[in-house]
This record gives C-alpha cells, sequence and structure tokens, in this order.
C-alpha cells in the first residue's frame, strides 16, 4: 500500500540508511572467515572488530565487553543463564519483574524447572518496578537480579539506576534487557550485563549485542565454542554486525533531534485519543517514557479485530494483548499493571514519521472503534 504510515517501531524498525550501505559493502568484503590468517580473512577481522567498538562507544564500554549474537533473544538467553551458571555456589534465586519480555521470562522459567527459584517482583499502574520490592526480593542465595531498561509494550521506563544501587550493595549483577531504549537514549550505569536486538534501531534483523562488563561472573550456558571470546557460539555474521554498528551510530546521533519530536507527537496521541474515544485507557506513564510509543486499550472492541481494521485504512500498529490464536492469552505485562488488556493498540513511532499520518491517524480512529463496536452489537455514549 502506497500510503501506509508504519507505526510498529518497537516490534521493527526500518532499515537505516546508513545500515543498508554499510551491508552492502560488508557484504562484498566481509564474507571470510574472521578467524583465519589470510588477507581476506584478517579484512573481515578488521571489520568485525571495528564494528565492535563502534558499538562499545555508543553504549559507553570497553570492545571487548561486547560480543554479536543471532538476536536479542539469543543475547538475553546466554546473559541470564551464563549469570545463573558462573553463579551457582552463590545460590540458585533469581530475581525478575513482572513485566519483563518473554525472552526474560522463558529463560527464568527454564531455570525454575531446572531447580532455581525466581522472585517476581510486582509493577505499579504505569507500569514502573516497585523499587522497594524489587529490592527486598534480593537475598542473600540471589545469584542474579533482571530489569529491562524500559518496557515493550507501555513504554515506561524502570528505575534501572535505583535497581543498579540496591544489586551493588548486595553484590549481586544484574542484568538490562536494553532492546526498546539502546540507540534511543543511554542506559544508566550500574549493571553488570546488557542485551540490545539491532533490528530495532534500524540495523538488520538477525544481529543481537551481549554486553559482560569486566569483572562480571559468567560462564556460558552452552558447548564450548571459540566465537565471539567463547561467549556466543557459531560462525559470526560480520556483514550483520557492521551494519548494525553503522545504523547504531547514525540513529543515536538523530534520536538527539528526533527524540522529541516523536515524543510531541506521541504526547498528541494520548492527549487526543481519550477525548474522542469513548471507553478507553491510555496506559504507561506519561512522562517517564520511551519518546515514541504509546499504548491504549478500547473496550467492547476485540484488539485484533482493530489492527486488521486499522491496516485496511493503511496503518501497521500491534497489539500489546500479545494473545495468538492458540493461547488467547493477554498480555502477562498489562494484566501485572492491572489495567485494561482488551482491544489493546501499541502505536510506535519510527524515526522521521512525519506529523500528517499521526493526524490522519487520529482522524480515523474514533470511527474505525465505532464501526467494530456496531458490528459487535455495543453501543457507546
Amino acid at each position: 500500500m502506497a500510503n501506509l504510515a508504519y507505526f510498529d517501531a518497537a516490534s521493527s524498525e526500518p532499515l537505516h540508511p546508513a545500515g543498508r550501505e554499510a551491508l552492502l559493502k560488508a557484504l562484498e568484503a566481509g564474507w571470510a572467515d574472521p578467524a583465519r590468517l589470510y588477507g581476506v580473512a584478517r579484512t573481515t577481522r578488521m571489520m568485525l572488530d571495528q564494528a565492535r567498538a563502534r558499538v562499545a562507544k555508543v553504549l559507553g564500554v570497553r570492545p571487548d565487553e561486547v560480543s554479536f549474537a543471532s538476536s536479542g533473544t539469543q543475547a538475553v538467553h546466554l546473559a541470564v543463564l551464563g549469570s545463573l551458571q558462573a553463579r551457582r555456589r552463590v545460590g540458585r534465586h533469581l530475581v525478575v519483574s513482572a513485566v519483563e519480555h518473554s525472552s526474560v521470562l522463558h529463560a527464568a522459567a527454564l531455570h525454575e524447572r531446572d531447580g532455581g527459584k525466581v522472585t517476581m517482583v510486582p509493577v505499579d499502574r504505569d507500569g514502573r518496578v516497585d523499587t522497594a520490592a524489587f529490592r527486598a526480593a534480593i537475598r542473600p542465595d540471589t545469584a542474579l537480579a533482571c530489569l529491562q531498561s524500559a518496557n515493550h509494550e507501555v513504554g515506561t521506563v524502570q528505575p534501572v539506576a535505583e535497581a543498579a544501587e540496591a544489586c551493588r550493595a548486595a553484590r549481586v549483577p544484574l542484568f538490562v534487557d536494553a532492546a526498546q531504549s539502546a540507540g534511543r537514549a543511554d542506559v544508566p550505569e550500574g549493571w553488570s550485563l546488557l542485551a540490545a536486538s539491532a533490528h530495532k534501531w534500524g540495523g538488520p534483523a538477525g544481529v543481537g549485542v551481549l554486553v559482560i562488563r569486566k569483572n562480571t561472573r559468567w560462564r556460558s550456558p552452552l558447548p564450548d565454542d571459540e566465537r565471539e571470546g567463547r561467549r556466543v557460539p557459531g560462525f559470526e555474521n560480520v556483514p550483520g554486525a557492521v551494519a548494525a554498528a553503522a545504523a547504531l551510530e547514525a540513529y543515536r546521533g538523530e534520536m538527539a533531534a528526533d527524540g522529541p519530536r516523536l515524543s510531541a507527537l506521541v504526547d498528541r496521541i494520548r492527549e487526543r485519543v481519550p477525548r474522542t474515544i469513548t471507553d478507553v485507557q491510555v496506559v504507561g506513564d506519561p512522562v517517564g517514557r520511551l519518546p515514541h510509543l504509546v499504548t491504549f486499550s478500547c473496550l467492547y472492541v476485540e484488539g485484533e479485530a482493530l489492527l486488521t481494521e486499522l491496516d485496511r485504512l493503511g496503518f501497521a500498529v500491534s497489539s500489546g494483548s500479545s494473545c495468538t490464536a492458540d493461547t488467547l492469552r493477554p498480555s502477562h505485562v498489562l494484566e501485572a499493571m492491572g489495567v485494561i488488556t482488551h482491544g489493546n493498540v501499541r502505536v510506535s513511532l519510527p524515526r522521521g514519521t512525519n506529523s500528517t499520518d499521526v493526524d490522519r491517524f487520529l482522524a480515523v480512529l474514533p470511527e474505525a472503534v465505532t464501526r467494530l463496536r456496531r458490528t459487535a452489537g455495543v453501543t457507546t455514549t
């Protein structure tokens, strides 16, 4: 559709031109095995090392603390399970927030099935972790604590600095899932491990970033492999890493100016939706949030039906309800917040989103909701 407005950057940001250009060049020059000693392999190795250094500079870490993974999910699993593996003598207790990404919760579930203990820390109505509860959840046998930098469904920024202080006092490493914030905002200091995903900032899909700070105990939960400092197994995706680094640099630079502009557009959506649609709830912190993301729930409307209708009207949005045909389970994030899980829509604006598309979205949304409610036999006032 020629006039499609893509509003699902939280799932995947369109490939950044800087990433595209770097990818094409790297496909020509960076195809050899970076572990070999002949000329073209040394060139490939140099490209990989340069990409690592560029990512490290944006993230504010050392290059030798950065490893490239095959996805953000793999980086999460390696960070969580590897840290738990290395600290088994300390204990087998894991602390996670109730609104972590499913990749973190799946790793926690695996740990629990293997005999470990998990404490899930609650959040408030805005989706922010209760810092007192987070601090209280840390025990003498806690091996690892996990807290996302910002929530992937509602955009609420988490109190990472406070959590890091609590972990530092207890000598417990803190893992931060920074998939939604990397490239958009800096993560407060004090964490020990971090994961991110390149396609969230306009890099190519299939490239994750795993950061393990110096002096952090970590042991691979997988069979030994010599690649990526023995942290990530398998042949390195050098062109992908090069493109991810180029996109991250460019994207982070642009967000200094584009972030506030996107935030103003999100403010417009947050203000207009409840004013023009009845029985609607806008969720997430209105101030302490990511600049590009807003979520709202419409009563008496199936979220999937609303997404389909908006797609027909030229808008690609997603649902925070995370319902699927096989589970029909609503979002664990919205459930933990205690807000409406029905008829949920997540709008996340990619870089360069224009005001005209947002205004057009706000113009068609009320009638789309009314039409679906009428079809369902619901009349609201």
